[in-house]
């Protein structure tokens, strides 16, 4: 997948690969039964890291009725490791990360839809989605995964529900666990059982509808179904830093403010849904015009996220 895309081809972001044979049908999951709300939870940047749990103890959000599961602290291997990894994604190397929750699914349209009602996040910049030209305001979508959010709108929301964008280095643990796999579910190579990818449903599905994808810690649709924003700037060459301590990426530049996406969407090959493949996607910049598309920076229909927290 192209690692740099042009503004002027933002809404072809991500390519569509050809058809590939599938196997069994996904089954979905079921969705989170506690009552959101719409009272924000306030983050506090002094509380202590996540208290005593198990990896993959699940907790539900107040506030939108999110799963999140626990990440414990630990080690691990971060990068490419697979005869496909690209430059981007080497050298690999160890990164050690203090405990975290993320979300176990892609926030959905109707707990973005909660934000929006709160007044906390703006509407997305389109509302439909591939084939479905009434998306958003269908109630039939309400557990699909939110699209054409900005990364600034996707860190409005986290900031709302009492979360943050992960980091990268999260991102990637919570897909990969400690060993090194090339996939959630292991080196198998995919198929219409274990990741919406490859153009085979062509638009996304329902959150959840991949538990044969799971992670080592329970996470699902880390791969495929939509990219994923993390909190990131994008450095190709980031990876050569080798910061081994909860690393949260490079500094901003005056003139370059692409931000990482993870995961891979349902319109990528199976090459771009590795958990070590990254991608480059312009975020927003706070020195263009105000009127400008590059002030707000890129979405798409092939892009959501997760939230994650520290405690």
């Amino acid at each position: 997948m192209k690692k740099l895309f042009p503004i002027l081809a933002a809404l072809a972001l991500f390519s569509s690969a050809c058809q590939m044979g599938g196997a069994a049908e996904p089954t979905p999951i079921s969705l989170p039964t506690a009552f959101p709300t719409n009272t924000p939870i306030a983050l506090n940047p002094t509380a202590e890291a996540a208290g005593p749990a198990s990896a993959g103890e699940e907790r539900v959000s107040a506030v939108d009725g999110m799963i999140q599961v626990y990440i414990p602290e630990g080690s691990f291997r971060m990068g490419g490791m697979d005869p496909r990894a690209t430059g981007d994604e080497q050298p690999d190397h160890n990164v050690t990360l203090h405990a975290y929750w993320i979300d176990k699914l892609e926030v959905t349209v109707g707990m973005y839809t909660l934000c929006t009602q709160a007044g906390a996040c703006e509407p997305p910049q389109a509302f439909n989605s591939a084939t479905n030209q009434q998306y958003f305001t269908n109630p039939d979508f309400k557990d699909y995964p939110v699209i054409y959010v900005t990364w600034g709108m996707a860190d409005a929301y986290c900031k709302w529900a009492g979360r943050r964008l992960p980091t990268e280095a999260e991102w990637e643990r919570a897909a990969r666990g400690d060993d090194f796999r090339t996939f959630p579910w292991g080196d198998q190579r995919p198929d219409n059982s274990l990741a919406n990818f490859n153009s085979n449903v062509g638009d996304v599905t329902r959150v959840g509808s991949f538990p044969a994808g799971v992670s080592p810690f329970g996470v699902l649709d880390m791969s495929g179904n939509v990219w994923e924003w993390v909190s990131d700037f994008y450095d190709a060459e980031y990876y050569s830093s080798n910061i081994a301590l909860n690393p949260t990426g490079p500094v901003a530049r005056s003139t370059y403010f692409f931000r990482v996406a993870r995961g891979g969407s349902y319109k990528d090959a199976e090459v771009d849904i590795r958990v070590a493949n990254r991608a480059s996607v312009l975020g927003p910049d706070p020195n263009a015009d105000l009127d400008s598309p590059e002030y707000f920076g890129v979405s798409d229909s092939s892009i959501g996220f997760r939230c994650a927290s520290d405690n």
